[in-house]
């Protein structure tokens, strides 16, 4: 089996900066995407360069706010020519408004149909996204639970409806690509961690079907180690919730993906086709 290339969107943020040199430990390549040139020093740094079993990092100068069709992801793609794709990009609510719909929405959106809509040899698409994105309470959710998406939601409006938009889009050509095609050959994972902090891992999380959190935040650290375990895992698929917690974090992967666990539960497919139906 040939050695897995991996499409990194977001290549210089904090999280995909934790994960690049997880994935070249595994031996799989990785194609770096990232906006400015200035930043291929901090990715290339990862290269080894001692002939021994880890990938290798390449940079792909891809500026996600020109991305304005399938057709400019789909340019993309077939230049990295990846088996799996990893969506860690994101203006993080910051900057002008339209830069949060730019990327968080449109070019998100872009990809998600290159991946899922056009031909392609991609294995696994992984997402990673917000906890709190959802149009109403996940039904296992405490009040608490849904009062800390609130309270993200008014500090972040435009950042919600930008990746709420994506999200329920991501889950609309999931399905519609599940049902033509089934999903042997294929995983989609909406990655959907609370908050986030710059504090060391801990090695330890809930992953799954979890609260959000409240206000406890995740280490990037924590979700990047995580994103590298659920890509190594052939049975992992779906919305994914996840927090701080006390399971060690290869075996709160394993658990679920044993378990064929989804956080979808609660949400409403049929309405997002809905909304959708004039792009499908």
């Amino acid at each position: 089996m040939s050695v897995p290339r991996v499409l990194l969107l977001g290549g210089h943020g904090k999280i995909a900066l934790f994960l690049t040199p997880l994935l070249l430990a595994r031996g799989w390549d990785v194609i770096s995407a990232v906006r400015d040139p200035k930043h291929e020093s901090d990715i290339l740094k990862f290269n080894k360069g001692d002939g021994g079993s880890n990938g290798k990092v390449s940079i792909s100068l891809s500026d996600l706010e020109k991305i304005k069709s399938s057709d400019d992801a789909a340019g993309v793609i077939a230049a990295a020519k990846p088996d799996y794709v990893v969506w860690a990009a994101g203006a993080g609510g910051k900057g002008p408004v339209d830069r949060t719909y730019a990327i968080d929405q449109d070019a998100a959106k872009h990809f998600i149909h290159a991946i899922m809509a056009r031909p392609n040899n991609i294995r696994k698409f992984l997402l990673i996204s917000h906890i709190g994105s959802r149009r109403k309470p996940a039904p296992w959710w405490s009040s608490a639970d849904w009062e800390s998406v609130d309270r993200i939601k008014a500090a972040l409006p435009d950042y919600y409806k930008a990746k709420l938009d994506a999200d329920e889009y991501f889950s609309v050509m999931a399905a519609q690509r599940r049902e033509k095609h089934g999903d042997t050959d294929f995983q989609a994972i909406n990655l959907r961690p609370t908050t986030l902090s710059d504090d060391p891992a801990t090695g330890k999380v809930e992953f799954g079907r979890t609260g959000t959190g409240d206000r406890l935040p995740i280490s990037r650290e924590d979700v990047a180690i995580v994103a590298d375990e659920v890509l190594a895992c052939s049975s992992v698929r779906g919305y994914q919730d996840l927090i701080s917690g006390q399971t060690p974090i290869r075996e709160a992967v394993e658990k679920v993906g044993r378990s064929g666990l989804c956080c979808f539960e609660g949400e409403d497919l049929e309405a997002m086709r809905e909304r959708f139906r004039e792009s499908l």
